[in-house]
């Protein structure tokens, strides 16, 4: 499942320190970026349970005490990696959310949202965002700081950056909602949140089909998100009803 652990050269590195005996501040850097990307590997390749700090500082040529000193123990350890695996799916998404507010305003609502959820179904859908969900869904029940990290760090900031991103599209009068913080959350649900859960489930991914059902939902979305279109406008608003 996911990316495949790579053994570790039995040669260990040579760590530059400083005069006090410590790893350098860019030694002590890189040092844990080896550890997260090696926890990373071998989180998505053996799953949490059969994964231990052992093997994690083996494989990334540092010493166990180091893992522990750094990051506590194994929870500590996943958080840590689990958070920036986040961060690396979110990124995708505000950037397609930037590049479609850029964009020439005659490109119609639907279209924006459509290059939006084609990124969406790419960086949730695929197989290390599968596995590391699976696995923070396994580990929730023992560990509620697991779920709470991955509710903050994961979706209330997909939420809040769709918000905004709705935020604008609102100012340009391309949408008509009230709460947009609403508008995001079922917005992610109706476009991805289907496809996510048969993929956690094991479904293999049909991009095309993905696609079609995404297509479909956006239009259900803006059939209530643009409103009726003899809406009487409030006095003193610029709003108008886009083309689709």
């Amino acid at each position: 499942m996911g990316l495949t652990a790579t053994k570790a050269r039995p040669a260990r590195r040579d760590v530059q320190k400083s005069r006090g005996g410590r790893p350098t501040k860019s030694a002590a850097i890189e040092r844990d970026q080896r550890l997260i990307e090696v926890a990373t590997r071998l989180f998505l390749d053996r799953g949490y349970d059969a994964t231990s700090l052992d093997a994690v500082a083996e494989a990334a040529r540092v010493s166990k005490p180091t893992v522990y000193a750094r990051y506590g123990d194994k929870r500590g350890l996943f958080a840590e990696v689990l958070r920036r695996e986040i961060a690396r799916w979110l990124a995708p998404l505000a950037e397609a959310a930037e590049m479609e507010l850029a964009r020439s305003s005659d490109i119609s609502v639907e279209q924006r949202l459509i290059e939006v959820g084609r990124e969406m179904l790419s960086f949730t859908c695929g197989p290390d965002a599968v596995a590391f969900s699976r696995m923070m869904t396994s580990q929730a029940i023992n560990f509620p700081d697991i779920a709470k990290l991955g509710k903050e760090e994961g979706w209330l900031k997909a939420v809040s950056t769709t918000a905004r991103f709705f935020d604008h599209l609102v100012a340009q009068g391309a949408m008509d909602v009230e709460d947009t913080g609403i508008a995001a959350e079922v917005f992610l649900d109706v476009v991805v949140g289907h496809t996510h859960r048969m993929a956690t489930f094991g479904t293999p991914l049909e991009m095309k089909s993905a696609e079609k059902r995404m297509r479909a939902a956006i239009r259900l979305f803006l059939a209530g998100a643009l409103g009726p279109a003899d809406r009487v406008q409030p006095k003193g608003t610029n709003r108008r009803r886009p083309s689709r």
